[in-house]
Protein backbone atom coordinates (compact mmCIF):
# COMPACT_ATOMS: atom_id res chain seq x y z
CA UNK A 1 0.00 0.00 0.00
CA UNK A 2 2.91 2.36 -0.07
CA UNK A 3 1.87 2.88 -3.86
CA UNK A 4 -1.17 5.06 -2.29
CA UNK A 5 1.14 6.81 0.19
CA UNK A 6 3.30 7.42 -2.58
CA UNK A 7 0.46 8.87 -5.03
CA UNK A 8 -1.10 10.55 -2.55
CA UNK A 9 1.89 12.92 -1.19
CA UNK A 10 3.00 13.64 -5.16
CA UNK A 11 -0.31 15.28 -5.94
CA UNK A 12 -1.32 16.21 -2.45
CA UNK A 13 -1.50 20.01 -3.75
CA UNK A 14 -3.56 18.71 -6.45
CA UNK A 15 -6.17 17.74 -4.18
CA UNK A 16 -6.12 20.30 -2.40
CA UNK A 17 -6.72 22.84 -5.48
CA UNK A 18 -9.19 21.06 -7.14
CA UNK A 19 -11.31 20.78 -3.31
CA UNK A 20 -10.62 24.77 -3.21
CA UNK A 21 -12.35 25.65 -7.15
CA UNK A 22 -15.88 23.53 -5.74
CA UNK A 23 -15.71 25.77 -2.38
CA UNK A 24 -15.31 29.03 -4.89
CA UNK A 25 -18.67 27.76 -5.79
CA UNK A 26 -21.86 28.83 -3.61
CA UNK A 27 -24.19 26.22 -3.68
CA UNK A 28 -26.26 27.42 -1.28
CA UNK A 29 -29.66 24.99 -1.83
CA UNK A 30 -31.93 27.24 0.71
CA UNK A 31 -31.78 30.37 -1.63
CA UNK A 32 -33.85 30.01 -5.16
CA UNK A 33 -31.21 33.01 -6.07
CA UNK A 34 -28.38 30.23 -6.32
CA UNK A 35 -30.22 27.70 -8.44
CA UNK A 36 -27.33 27.83 -11.31
CA UNK A 37 -25.04 27.83 -9.10
CA UNK A 38 -26.06 24.36 -7.45
CA UNK A 39 -26.37 23.14 -11.65
CA UNK A 40 -22.45 24.63 -11.92
CA UNK A 41 -21.49 22.35 -8.69
CA UNK A 42 -23.24 19.22 -10.04
CA UNK A 43 -21.46 19.10 -13.06
CA UNK A 44 -18.05 20.19 -11.33
CA UNK A 45 -18.87 17.14 -8.95
CA UNK A 46 -19.91 14.71 -11.79
CA UNK A 47 -16.63 16.05 -14.02
CA UNK A 48 -15.17 15.11 -10.78
CA UNK A 49 -15.96 12.17 -10.56
CA UNK A 50 -15.09 11.34 -14.20
CA UNK A 51 -11.48 12.63 -13.80
CA UNK A 52 -10.90 10.44 -10.75
CA UNK A 53 -12.21 7.54 -12.70
CA UNK A 54 -15.25 6.39 -12.67
CA UNK A 55 -16.77 4.73 -15.99
CA UNK A 56 -19.95 6.27 -15.84
CA UNK A 57 -21.25 9.57 -14.05
CA UNK A 58 -24.72 11.37 -14.54
CA UNK A 59 -26.33 14.29 -13.16
CA UNK A 60 -30.38 13.66 -12.67
CA UNK A 61 -32.97 16.43 -12.45
CA UNK A 62 -35.01 16.55 -9.56
CA UNK A 63 -38.26 18.18 -8.53
CA UNK A 64 -35.40 20.35 -6.57
CA UNK A 65 -31.78 20.39 -7.23
CA UNK A 66 -29.86 18.00 -9.08
CA UNK A 67 -28.63 14.70 -7.79
CA UNK A 68 -24.68 13.77 -9.20
CA UNK A 69 -23.79 9.36 -9.59
CA UNK A 70 -21.41 7.95 -10.99
CA UNK A 71 -19.94 4.38 -10.43
CA UNK A 72 -16.64 2.48 -10.90
CA UNK A 73 -17.27 -1.44 -11.59
CA UNK A 74 -14.55 -4.09 -11.71
CA UNK A 75 -16.55 -7.38 -10.51
CA UNK A 76 -20.06 -8.19 -10.10
CA UNK A 77 -18.69 -10.58 -7.73
CA UNK A 78 -17.01 -8.26 -5.39
CA UNK A 79 -18.55 -6.06 -2.68
CA UNK A 80 -19.81 -2.87 -3.78
CA UNK A 81 -19.67 0.68 -1.58
CA UNK A 82 -22.32 3.31 -1.98
CA UNK A 83 -20.72 6.43 -1.12
CA UNK A 84 -23.09 9.28 0.24
CA UNK A 85 -22.47 13.28 -0.25
CA UNK A 86 -24.12 16.69 -0.26
CA UNK A 87 -22.51 19.57 -2.30
CA UNK A 88 -25.01 22.19 -1.26
CA UNK A 89 -24.18 24.35 1.75
CA UNK A 90 -25.51 26.41 4.39
CA UNK A 91 -26.11 30.11 4.00
CA UNK A 92 -23.10 32.19 4.80
CA UNK A 93 -24.64 34.78 6.80
CA UNK A 94 -23.87 36.73 8.76
CA UNK A 95 -21.23 38.14 6.52
CA UNK A 96 -19.96 40.06 8.49
CA UNK A 97 -18.34 38.18 10.97
CA UNK A 98 -15.85 36.10 7.77
CA UNK A 99 -12.88 37.05 8.30
CA UNK A 100 -12.71 36.30 4.59
CA UNK A 101 -15.58 35.78 1.82
CA UNK A 102 -16.87 32.57 2.48
CA UNK A 103 -16.75 31.48 -1.23
CA UNK A 104 -13.07 32.90 -1.61
CA UNK A 105 -11.14 29.71 -0.30
CA UNK A 106 -7.68 31.03 2.10
CA UNK A 107 -5.48 28.52 3.61
CA UNK A 108 -4.50 29.73 7.42
CA UNK A 109 -2.13 27.70 10.14
CA UNK A 110 -3.06 24.71 8.30
CA UNK A 111 -6.73 25.06 7.63
CA UNK A 112 -9.05 25.73 5.02
CA UNK A 113 -11.75 28.38 5.42
CA UNK A 114 -14.45 28.41 3.47
CA UNK A 115 -18.20 27.85 3.49
CA UNK A 116 -18.57 23.89 2.67
CA UNK A 117 -15.22 22.74 3.15
CA UNK A 118 -16.14 20.66 5.99
CA UNK A 119 -19.76 20.17 5.06
CA UNK A 120 -19.56 18.61 3.22
CA UNK A 121 -17.35 19.29 -0.03
CA UNK A 122 -13.97 18.24 1.84
CA UNK A 123 -15.18 15.17 3.16
CA UNK A 124 -17.08 14.49 0.17
CA UNK A 125 -13.91 14.99 -2.12
CA UNK A 126 -11.99 13.19 0.00
CA UNK A 127 -13.65 9.88 -1.10
CA UNK A 128 -13.41 11.12 -4.77
CA UNK A 129 -9.33 10.95 -4.18
CA UNK A 130 -9.43 8.12 -2.70
CA UNK A 131 -10.88 6.37 -5.75
CA UNK A 132 -8.24 8.20 -7.73
CA UNK A 133 -5.67 6.89 -5.91
CA UNK A 134 -6.89 3.37 -5.68
CA UNK A 135 -8.03 3.24 -9.76
CA UNK A 136 -4.46 5.23 -10.85
CA UNK A 137 -2.43 2.59 -8.69
CA UNK A 138 -4.60 -0.17 -10.07
CA UNK A 139 -5.59 -1.22 -6.73
CA UNK A 140 -9.41 -1.11 -6.19
CA UNK A 141 -10.59 -3.81 -4.38
CA UNK A 142 -14.14 -3.03 -4.26
CA UNK A 143 -17.19 -1.77 -6.44
CA UNK A 144 -18.03 2.14 -5.83
CA UNK A 145 -21.27 3.68 -6.50
CA UNK A 146 -21.19 7.30 -5.52
CA UNK A 147 -24.40 9.47 -4.30
CA UNK A 148 -24.11 13.19 -4.00
CA UNK A 149 -27.11 15.38 -3.58
CA UNK A 150 -27.78 19.03 -3.61
CA UNK A 151 -30.41 19.10 -1.23
CA UNK A 152 -29.47 17.98 2.23
CA UNK A 153 -29.16 21.03 4.12
CA UNK A 154 -32.73 21.81 3.15
CA UNK A 155 -33.86 17.81 4.70
CA UNK A 156 -33.25 16.48 1.25
CA UNK A 157 -36.86 16.86 0.31
CA UNK A 158 -36.24 14.80 -3.69
CA UNK A 159 -33.82 11.88 -2.08
CA UNK A 160 -36.88 9.58 -1.22
CA UNK A 161 -37.87 9.67 -4.99
CA UNK A 162 -34.71 9.43 -6.08
CA UNK A 163 -34.07 6.23 -4.55
CA UNK A 164 -37.19 4.32 -4.63
CA UNK A 165 -36.82 5.01 -8.57
CA UNK A 166 -33.02 3.94 -8.71
CA UNK A 167 -32.94 1.32 -6.61
CA UNK A 168 -31.14 -1.13 -8.44
CA UNK A 169 -28.67 1.53 -9.78
CA UNK A 170 -27.65 1.91 -5.81
CA UNK A 171 -27.02 -1.56 -4.98
CA UNK A 172 -24.58 -1.75 -2.67
CA UNK A 173 -23.12 -3.97 0.26
CA UNK A 174 -22.85 -0.78 2.46
CA UNK A 175 -23.32 2.90 2.67
CA UNK A 176 -20.31 4.76 3.64
CA UNK A 177 -20.51 8.93 4.95
CA UNK A 178 -18.41 11.13 5.96
CA UNK A 179 -20.30 14.29 6.81
CA UNK A 180 -19.70 13.83 10.73
CA UNK A 181 -16.65 14.26 12.74
CA UNK A 182 -14.50 12.80 14.96
CA UNK A 183 -13.05 13.82 18.93
CA UNK A 184 -9.11 14.59 17.09
CA UNK A 185 -6.63 13.46 15.09
CA UNK A 186 -4.79 12.00 18.46
CA UNK A 187 -8.19 10.20 19.55
CA UNK A 188 -10.04 9.31 16.15
CA UNK A 189 -13.69 8.00 17.06
CA UNK A 190 -16.56 6.79 14.39
CA UNK A 191 -20.04 7.68 14.98
CA UNK A 192 -22.05 5.15 15.97
CA UNK A 193 -25.35 7.14 15.79
CA UNK A 194 -26.96 10.78 14.60
CA UNK A 195 -29.76 12.40 16.05
CA UNK A 196 -33.61 12.67 14.30
CA UNK A 197 -35.33 16.01 13.39
CA UNK A 198 -38.01 17.89 13.80
CA UNK A 199 -38.09 21.60 12.17
CA UNK A 200 -40.87 24.11 12.54
CA UNK A 201 -41.71 28.12 12.04
CA UNK A 202 -44.55 29.40 14.37
CA UNK A 203 -45.90 32.94 14.16
CA UNK A 204 -48.09 34.77 16.74
CA UNK A 205 -50.12 37.21 14.73
CA UNK A 206 -51.90 39.74 17.68
CA UNK A 207 -53.68 43.09 16.21
CA UNK A 208 -54.22 42.94 12.35
CA UNK A 209 -51.79 45.93 12.28
CA UNK A 210 -48.52 47.30 13.74
CA UNK A 211 -50.04 49.72 16.85
CA UNK A 212 -48.30 52.93 18.50
CA UNK A 213 -47.26 51.57 21.58
CA UNK A 214 -48.25 54.55 23.81
CA UNK A 215 -51.52 54.73 22.54
CA UNK A 216 -52.21 50.51 22.95
CA UNK A 217 -49.70 49.45 24.83
CA UNK A 218 -50.93 47.45 28.44
CA UNK A 219 -54.35 47.39 26.72
CA UNK A 220 -53.46 44.82 23.48
CA UNK A 221 -51.56 41.82 23.91
CA UNK A 222 -48.02 42.30 22.01
CA UNK A 223 -47.37 39.01 20.32
CA UNK A 224 -43.46 39.25 20.83
CA UNK A 225 -44.01 38.96 24.57
CA UNK A 226 -46.38 36.23 24.09
CA UNK A 227 -43.67 34.28 22.24
CA UNK A 228 -41.40 34.98 24.29
CA UNK A 229 -43.18 33.85 27.26
CA UNK A 230 -44.18 30.50 25.44
CA UNK A 231 -40.67 29.62 24.67
CA UNK A 232 -39.73 30.23 27.92
CA UNK A 233 -42.01 27.83 29.11
CA UNK A 234 -40.63 24.89 26.90
CA UNK A 235 -38.02 24.31 29.50
CA UNK A 236 -38.10 23.95 33.20
CA UNK A 237 -35.92 24.55 36.39
CA UNK A 238 -33.96 21.78 35.46
CA UNK A 239 -33.74 22.59 31.04
CA UNK A 240 -35.88 19.07 30.72
CA UNK A 241 -38.51 20.13 28.13
CA UNK A 242 -41.72 20.07 29.10
CA UNK A 243 -43.84 18.96 26.33
CA UNK A 244 -45.98 15.83 27.60
CA UNK A 245 -45.30 12.85 26.26
CA UNK A 246 -41.98 14.55 24.42
CA UNK A 247 -39.77 11.52 26.16
CA UNK A 248 -42.11 8.93 26.20
CA UNK A 249 -39.94 6.74 23.46
CA UNK A 250 -36.89 7.89 24.37
CA UNK A 251 -34.23 4.69 24.51
CA UNK A 252 -32.56 4.96 27.55
CA UNK A 253 -28.97 4.60 27.01
CA UNK A 254 -26.87 1.79 29.67
CA UNK A 255 -24.32 2.42 32.38
CA UNK A 256 -22.22 0.26 30.19
CA UNK A 257 -22.79 2.76 26.94
CA UNK A 258 -22.29 5.81 29.20
CA UNK A 259 -18.96 4.49 30.80
CA UNK A 260 -18.02 3.87 27.40
CA UNK A 261 -19.04 7.40 26.53
CA UNK A 262 -16.87 8.67 29.72
CA UNK A 263 -13.92 7.48 27.97
CA UNK A 264 -13.49 9.80 25.57
CA UNK A 265 -11.49 12.88 26.54
CA UNK A 266 -12.92 15.92 27.31
CA UNK A 267 -11.84 19.15 28.87
CA UNK A 268 -14.69 21.11 29.94
CA UNK A 269 -12.47 24.38 30.49
CA UNK A 270 -11.31 24.30 27.03
CA UNK A 271 -14.16 23.53 25.75
CA UNK A 272 -16.09 26.79 27.14
CA UNK A 273 -12.65 28.73 26.43
CA UNK A 274 -13.40 27.69 22.50
CA UNK A 275 -16.63 29.10 22.95
CA UNK A 276 -16.53 32.24 24.76
CA UNK A 277 -19.04 31.24 27.55
CA UNK A 278 -18.72 31.24 31.47
CA UNK A 279 -21.10 28.19 31.65
CA UNK A 280 -22.38 25.16 30.15
CA UNK A 281 -26.10 25.11 30.02
CA UNK A 282 -28.37 21.62 29.63
CA UNK A 283 -30.28 18.69 31.10
CA UNK A 284 -30.11 18.19 34.52
CA UNK A 285 -28.35 15.15 35.26
CA UNK A 286 -26.10 14.50 31.65
CA UNK A 287 -23.03 15.31 30.92
CA UNK A 288 -21.96 17.56 28.37
CA UNK A 289 -21.29 14.68 25.58
CA UNK A 290 -24.62 13.05 26.39
CA UNK A 291 -26.40 16.30 26.58
CA UNK A 292 -25.03 16.51 22.88
CA UNK A 293 -25.60 12.62 21.90
CA UNK A 294 -27.74 10.67 23.92
CA UNK A 295 -30.58 13.13 24.72
CA UNK A 296 -33.17 14.74 22.44
CA UNK A 297 -33.24 18.76 22.68
CA UNK A 298 -35.60 21.40 21.87
CA UNK A 299 -33.69 24.89 20.59
CA UNK A 300 -34.34 28.25 18.89
CA UNK A 301 -33.10 28.89 15.75
CA UNK A 302 -34.39 32.27 15.31
CA UNK A 303 -36.79 34.80 16.63
CA UNK A 304 -38.21 38.07 15.12
CA UNK A 305 -40.84 40.41 15.30
CA UNK A 306 -41.58 44.62 15.65
CA UNK A 307 -39.01 47.19 14.42
CA UNK A 308 -35.09 45.93 13.46
CA UNK A 309 -34.33 48.89 12.15
CA UNK A 310 -31.63 51.63 13.12
CA UNK A 311 -32.82 54.05 15.90
CA UNK A 312 -36.17 53.42 17.74
CA UNK A 313 -39.87 53.39 16.63
CA UNK A 314 -42.59 52.84 19.82
CA UNK A 315 -44.16 50.09 17.79
CA UNK A 316 -46.79 47.08 19.20
CA UNK A 317 -45.82 44.90 16.53
CA UNK A 318 -49.12 42.73 14.70
CA UNK A 319 -46.93 39.58 14.18
CA UNK A 320 -43.79 37.72 15.79
CA UNK A 321 -42.07 34.48 14.67
CA UNK A 322 -39.47 31.73 15.89
CA UNK A 323 -38.00 28.57 14.47
CA UNK A 324 -37.89 25.76 16.41
CA UNK A 325 -36.03 22.36 16.12
CA UNK A 326 -35.54 19.27 18.08
CA UNK A 327 -33.01 16.99 17.82
CA UNK A 328 -34.76 13.09 18.43
CA UNK A 329 -33.03 9.96 19.55
CA UNK A 330 -33.59 6.47 18.92
CA UNK A 331 -37.09 5.51 18.94
CA UNK A 332 -38.29 9.05 19.02
CA UNK A 333 -40.36 9.79 15.83
CA UNK A 334 -40.09 12.97 13.54
CA UNK A 335 -43.98 13.22 12.70
CA UNK A 336 -45.38 12.44 16.55
CA UNK A 337 -42.44 14.98 17.99
CA UNK A 338 -43.60 17.46 15.41
CA UNK A 339 -47.38 16.60 16.08
CA UNK A 340 -46.78 16.86 19.96
CA UNK A 341 -45.13 20.39 19.28
CA UNK A 342 -47.36 22.02 17.57
CA UNK A 343 -50.22 20.86 19.81
CA UNK A 344 -48.97 21.87 22.86
CA UNK A 345 -47.98 25.41 21.73
CA UNK A 346 -51.54 25.78 20.10
CA UNK A 347 -52.70 24.60 23.64
CA UNK A 348 -50.44 27.34 25.55
CA UNK A 349 -50.57 30.33 23.11
CA UNK A 350 -53.73 32.42 25.18
CA UNK A 351 -56.88 33.42 23.12
CA UNK A 352 -55.34 37.16 23.09
CA UNK A 353 -53.59 35.93 20.18
CA UNK A 354 -53.60 33.84 17.17
CA UNK A 355 -51.05 30.86 15.99
CA UNK A 356 -50.04 29.32 12.64
CA UNK A 357 -47.49 26.77 11.98
CA UNK A 358 -45.35 25.87 8.87
CA UNK A 359 -43.22 22.27 9.22
CA UNK A 360 -39.72 23.01 7.29
CA UNK A 361 -38.39 19.16 7.41
CA UNK A 362 -37.21 16.35 9.74
CA UNK A 363 -35.40 13.15 9.73
CA UNK A 364 -35.51 10.09 11.82
CA UNK A 365 -32.48 9.11 14.29
CA UNK A 366 -30.19 6.44 13.34
CA UNK A 367 -27.61 3.38 14.90
CA UNK A 368 -25.30 1.64 13.25
CA UNK A 369 -24.40 -1.89 15.27
CA UNK A 370 -20.62 -1.31 16.15
CA UNK A 371 -20.33 -5.76 15.35
CA UNK A 372 -21.50 -5.21 11.47
CA UNK A 373 -19.00 -6.12 8.51
CA UNK A 374 -18.76 -2.50 7.76
CA UNK A 375 -17.68 -0.98 11.14
CA UNK A 376 -14.93 -3.40 11.78
CA UNK A 377 -13.64 -2.58 8.39
CA UNK A 378 -13.53 1.26 8.93
CA UNK A 379 -12.13 0.68 12.66
CA UNK A 380 -9.70 -1.34 10.99
CA UNK A 381 -9.20 1.25 8.61
CA UNK A 382 -8.58 3.94 10.91
CA UNK A 383 -6.36 2.09 13.07
CA UNK A 384 -4.54 1.15 10.59
CA UNK A 385 -3.64 4.94 9.46
CA UNK A 386 -4.26 6.36 12.83
CA UNK A 387 -2.17 3.96 15.04
CA UNK A 388 -5.16 3.11 17.71
CA UNK A 389 -8.54 1.96 17.23
CA UNK A 390 -11.43 4.71 17.21
CA UNK A 391 -13.69 5.45 20.12
CA UNK A 392 -17.29 4.77 19.23
CA UNK A 393 -19.70 7.78 20.31
CA UNK A 394 -22.67 9.14 19.37
CA UNK A 395 -22.97 12.36 16.92
CA UNK A 396 -25.23 15.35 17.81
CA UNK A 397 -25.94 16.19 14.15
CA UNK A 398 -28.90 14.64 11.65
CA UNK A 399 -28.28 13.16 8.42
CA UNK A 400 -32.18 12.85 7.57
CA UNK A 401 -31.80 10.12 4.65
CA UNK A 402 -29.89 7.55 6.82
CA UNK A 403 -33.42 5.48 8.38
CA UNK A 404 -34.04 5.93 4.41
CA UNK A 405 -31.63 4.53 2.78
CA UNK A 406 -31.79 1.54 5.12
CA UNK A 407 -35.29 1.22 4.68
CA UNK A 408 -35.34 1.15 0.95
CA UNK A 409 -32.01 -0.41 0.31
CA UNK A 410 -31.97 -2.67 2.74
CA UNK A 411 -28.50 -1.81 4.10
CA UNK A 412 -26.40 -0.64 7.03
CA UNK A 413 -24.40 2.94 6.49
CA UNK A 414 -21.14 3.65 8.15
CA UNK A 415 -20.12 6.87 9.55
CA UNK A 416 -16.47 8.02 8.67
CA UNK A 417 -15.65 11.43 9.19
CA UNK A 418 -12.68 13.48 9.60
CA UNK A 419 -13.97 16.88 10.45
CA UNK A 420 -13.71 18.03 14.02
CA UNK A 421 -17.01 19.75 16.39
CA UNK A 422 -14.79 22.99 16.22
CA UNK A 423 -15.03 23.06 12.52
CA UNK A 424 -18.00 25.29 12.61
CA UNK A 425 -20.55 24.14 10.44
CA UNK A 426 -23.62 26.29 9.64
CA UNK A 427 -21.15 29.10 11.68
CA UNK A 428 -19.01 32.09 10.12
CA UNK A 429 -15.36 30.86 9.39
CA UNK A 430 -16.17 27.54 8.81
CA UNK A 431 -12.90 25.46 8.59
CA UNK A 432 -11.35 21.79 7.61
CA UNK A 433 -7.99 21.18 9.07
CA UNK A 434 -5.55 20.09 6.24
CA UNK A 435 -4.67 17.39 7.87
CA UNK A 436 -7.78 15.87 8.21
CA UNK A 437 -8.10 16.17 4.76
CA UNK A 438 -5.36 14.44 3.56
CA UNK A 439 -5.87 11.57 6.45
CA UNK A 440 -9.04 10.76 5.15
CA UNK A 441 -7.94 10.24 1.44
CA UNK A 442 -5.34 8.25 3.12
CA UNK A 443 -7.47 6.45 5.17
CA UNK A 444 -10.40 5.63 2.70
CA UNK A 445 -8.38 3.25 0.84
CA UNK A 446 -7.96 0.91 3.80
CA UNK A 447 -11.71 0.73 3.95
CA UNK A 448 -12.28 -0.49 1.14
CA UNK A 449 -9.03 -3.46 1.49
CA UNK A 450 -10.40 -4.36 4.68
CA UNK A 451 -14.51 -4.56 3.71
CA UNK A 452 -12.99 -6.83 0.68
CA UNK A 453 -11.35 -8.91 2.83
Amino acid sequence: MNDWNEYQQKNKDRFLNELIELLRIPSVSARSEHKDDMLTCAEAMKQKLIDAGVDKAEVYETQGHPIVYGEKIIDASKPTVLVYGHYDVQPPDPLELWHSGPFEPVVKDGKLYARGSADDKGQVYMHVKALETMTATNSLPTNIKFIIEGEEEIGSPSLATFIKAHKDLLKADVILISDTSMLSLDTPSMDVGVRGLSYIEIEITGPNRDLHSGVYGGAVANPVTILAKMIASLHDENNHITIPGFYDDVVESSDEERKLMAEAPYDEEEYKRDLGVKELWGEKGYTTNERTGIRPTLELNGIWGGYMGEGSKTVLPSKAHAKISCRLVPNQKTDKITTILIDHLKSIAPDCVDISVMIHHGGEPYMTPIDSKGYKAAAKAIETTFGKPPIPVRGGGSIPICSLFEQELGIKIIFMGFGLDSDNLHSPNEKYDLANYYKGIETIPYFHKYFAE
